[in-house]
C-alpha cells in the first residue's frame, strides 16, 4: 500500500511541534510494516533541502509560496491513500489532484474564532505569522475538503463534537489513536520530586507559570524540554529563572535522534501543562506512556482527571502539593500509563489506520488488496 501523508511540519526536518511528531511517528511505524510511505509538505523555513529519506519514509517538498504548485507531486505519486494530518490548503489541492484516491483527514487542533484570539494576543512569533497560518487552514476550500474527505478522524475523543460543528460534518468524525512508543522495561523514577514542562517555550504555554513553582517546591527538581520561536521571550524566561538551583532548561530534544525526552519523563514524577488552550497534546500522552502524573488546567479526554490533577483555576500549586503530599502521583501515573499502553500503543494505533485504509480501499474497489 502507498501512503501519502499530507503535513505541514515534520519532526526531524525543520523545526515541528505537535502536528510533526505526529505525522513521524505514524510514518516511521506504518513504513516498518513494508508500506511505501510518501510525506509532502512545504519547504520548511532554513532549509534548501526539497527532498529526504527519514526513517524509511520519502519526504518531499514544495515552495512555502506555490500551495497550488504541488498538484504535479500528487499526481505523480499515485498513492493509495492520501491522509491529511490537519486539514489545510494542501487537502484541497491533494483531492483535486487525484480525485480517484481514498481521501482522509484527522484534525488534530482544531481552532475556534476564540481559540484564535488567544493565538494572535499571545503570538509565537508575530501577529503576521497567525494571520498566514490563519490563511493556510482557515477558508472554505479547507472546510469543503473536510466534508468530501470519506472519513474524518481526531485524535482524542473530546474534539468530535467541537470538529462536527466546525466542519458542518453529516456524520460523527472518529477516534484515532496516534502511535506512541511504549518505554521498556521497568520505569525507575527519580529518587527526589521531579516536575517536567515539555513544550514550546511561547508565550501561550505560558513556561513562566511553571518554572515559577520552583521557588514554591525547593525540594524538587524542574526540568524544561523545549525551544522558543521568539528569542525575545527565551532570553526573558533566561533572565527571571535562569540562575534558579533547581531548575534546568534542557531546550529542544528530539525524541527521535535521540533518548534524552525518554529519560526526562522516566525520571519525572509529574508533568504539568501549563498552556491557555490545548487539544489533546501528544506530550499528554508521552508523559503518560512513562508513568508520569498529569497536571493541567486543561483536562482532554480525562487526561487530568484521571492520572494527575485538574486545576481549571490555574493553580497548579495546589495541584503540585497534593499529588505530592499523599503520594497519588505514582497510582495516577501507573493508571495513565496502562490506558495508553491499551490505547495508544505503535501496535494499536498504526494497526487501527491500517484497519481503516483497507476498509475504504476495498470499498473502492472489487478486488481487495492483500494487506501486508
Amino acid at each position: 500500500m502507498h501512503i501519502c501523508l499530507i503535513c505541514s511540519e515534520l519532526l526531524g526536518f525543520g523545526f515541528a511541534g505537535g502536528f510533526g511528531f505526529a505525522t513521524r511517528s505514524l510514518g516511521r511505524n506504518l513504513a516498518a510494516r513494508g508500506h511505501r510511505v510518501t510525506v509532502v509538505m512545504p519547504q520548511p523555513v532554513g532549509l534548501e533541502d526539497t527532498r529526504a529519506r527519514l526513517d524509511g519514509m520519502d519526504v518531499l517538498t514544495f515552495p512555502r509560496k506555490d500551495i497550488f504548485g504541488a498538484a504535479g507531486l500528487y499526481r505523480d505519486l499515485n498513492a493509495d491513500v492520501y491522509h491529511s494530518q490537519h486539514p489545510s490548503l494542501s487537502t484541497h489541492v491533494a483531492q483535486r489532484s487525484v480525485p480517484g484516491a481514498v481521501h482522509v483527514v484527522t484534525v488534530r487542533d482544531p481552532r475556534n474564532l476564540h481559540d484564535w484570539w488567544l493565538e494572535l494576543a499571545y503570538p509565537s512569533r508575530s501577529r503576521l505569522g497567525v494571520l498566514k497560518t490563519m490563511a493556510f487552514y482557515e477558508n472554505p476550500m479547507v472546510w469543503s475538503a473536510v466534508r468530501r474527505s470519506l472519513r474524518v478522524f481526531v485524535p482524542a475523543r473530546c474534539l468530535v463534537e467541537k470538529v462536527r460543528k466546525k466542519y458542518l460534518l453529516g456524520r460523527s468524525p472518529e477516534f484515532l489513536p496516534t502511535p506512541i512508543v511504549m518505554p521498556e522495561g521497568e520505569i525507575c523514577k527519580a529518587g527526589k520530586p521531579t516536575l517536567c514542562y515539555i513544550g514550546r517555550l511561547d508565550r501561550r504555554k505560558r513556561p513562566d507559570r511553571f518554572l515559577a513553582l520552583a521557588p514554591v517546591f525547593p525540594e524538587a527538581d524542574f526540568l524544561v524540554v523545549g525551544g522558543a520561536q521568539d528569542p525575545r521571550y527565551e532570553r526573558e524566561l533566561m533572565r527571571r529563572f535562569g540562575s534558579a538551583g533547581n531548575v534546568q532548561l534542557l531546550g529542544f530534544v528530539d525524541q527521535f535522534a535521540s533518548d534524552a525526552l525518554h529519560r526526562v519523563l522516566t525520571s519525572s514524577w509529574i508533568m504539568v501543562n501549563t498552556a491557555m488552550r490545548e487539544g489533546l497534546p501528544n506530550v499528554f500522552i508521552e508523559a503518560a506512556a512513562h508513568g508520569c502524573a498529569i497536571v493541567s488546567a486543561h483536562d482532554p479526554d480525562g487526561f487530568a482527571t484521571r492520572f494527575g490533577r485538574h486545576c481549571p483555576d490555574g493553580r497548579f500549586d495546589r495541584a503540585v502539593a497534593s499529588l505530592l503530599g499523599d503520594g497519588s502521583w505514582r497510582e495516577r501515573g501507573q493508571l495513565g500509563a496502562a490506558y495508553v499502553r491499551a490505547t495508544n500503543s505503535v501496535d494499536t494505533a498504526t494497526q487501527r489506520h491500517l484497519d481503516e485504509y483497507s476498509i475504504l480501499l476495498d470499498a473502492r474497489s472489487p478486488k481487495k488488496m492483500e494487506m501486508s
